[in-house]
């Protein structure tokens, strides 16, 4: 929906609650929603996500052309985009805007400090200064965490366990698109070395930058790959460049999210990113009806799943340990 649809469905709305005749109800009060995604339309997570999100508006009494419209921009994993669709949203002045990830998070913060913004998929608010505390925000912001840092030592620890040969593992992450990179590498390196596992850090940007620290983890033997969370590594196409490379290579890799495992990547440990957007709907719900995103507390992540791909394992060469599969979630035949 562009800018003057948008505004036309308003305006038709506005109609509709003119004066009405003696007796009758009056028509529902449309709201107005923005929301930044900081992936790709194209990506099925992405569709994933925001059909929970809409579903879950729907069933709290929200639905689009009677009492809801909603404004949608897409990022498309590019940290340049996302300061001027800020902008543009903040600027259509809806009642709340939705915001995915961390760096749109801050795209928004900066264009608004008075419309309230609901962030999806932020890895750490207090320590990006989107909010004062997680009990407490205090601000326009409040939203739901995806992971906690804990988690950078948690992902080499399983790929540990998948492949005990590892002795060099590689960290993947985009700097543009995770500012926040240092808050999962500290816990991976110390865990790492608490392994005897020589932890690398591996900034990148492109799929140049990709294939070229992927080049140099394979000129020794025992390397392996983690790929942290961040919108770049979660685009599709980097996925699948990062899947297809690792089982060039025979790598054992782990990733942040089930549907890298299910596109073919050997594991994946995580949060189910379409619970939290259907969670999100909730803070949606409650600020439009009033509340104030500085009294509700930032909200954690609930569900966590293991995923393996075994017809992966065998491509690279991995025979997964039994008990690892016992304690997954899904296995992939």
């Amino acid at each position: 929906m562009r800018r003057r649809e948008f505004i036309t469905l308003l305006g038709g709305a506005a109609a509709a609650t003119g004066p009405l005749p003696l007796g009758a109800q009056p028509t529902a009060q449309m709201r107005r929603v923005g929301v930044l995604y900081g992936g790709s339309a194209a990506d099925p997570q992405g569709q994933s996500g925001l059909a929970r999100f809409k579903q879950a508006l729907q069933e709290l009494g929200w639905t689009p052309g009677r009492n809801l419209a909603v404004e949608y921009r897409w990022a498309d994993g590019d940290a340049e985009r996302m300061p001027p669709l800020a902008k543009e949203l903040v600027a259509l002045q809806p009642d709340l805007i939705v915001g995915h990830t961390t760096p749109v998070t801050a795209a928004l913060q900066q264009a608004t400090s008075t419309i309230p913004l609901v962030f999806v998929i932020v890895s750490d608010p207090v320590g990006s200064g989107f909010v004062a505390s997680l009990p407490r925000p205090g601000g326009n912001i409040t939203g739901f965490i995806n992971f906690e840092a804990s988690l950078g030592g948690k992902w080499v620890e399983l790929l540990k366990e998948a492949n005990p040969s590892v002795t060099r593992a590689a960290f993947l992450f985009n700097p543009d698109t995770a500012p926040y990179w240092e808050y999962y590498v500290r816990p991976f390196e110390s865990a790492a070395r608490s392994l005897s596992v020589e932890p690398i850090a591996a900034p990148l940007s492109s799929a140049a930058d990709i294939e070229r620290a992927i080049a140099s983890l394979v000129e020794a033997p025992n390397g392996g790959l983690v790929v942290m969370p961040d919108i770049f590594t979660g685009l599709q196409s980097t996925v699948q460049l990062i899947v297809s490379l690792a089982d060039r290579h025979h790598l054992a890799a782990i990733y942040p999210y089930r549907y890298m495992a299910v596109a073919g990547g050997l594991m994946s440990y995580g949060v189910d990113n379409a619970d939290l957007w259907r969670r999100s709907a909730s803070y949606v719900d409650r600020i439009l009806k009033g509340a104030k995103p500085a009294e509700l507390p930032v909200q954690l992540p609930t569900k966590f799943e293991l995923v393996i791909n075994l017809k992966t394992a065998k491509t690279v060469g991995l025979e997964i340990p039994w008990f690892i599969q016992q304690r997954a979630d899904e296995v992939i035949e």
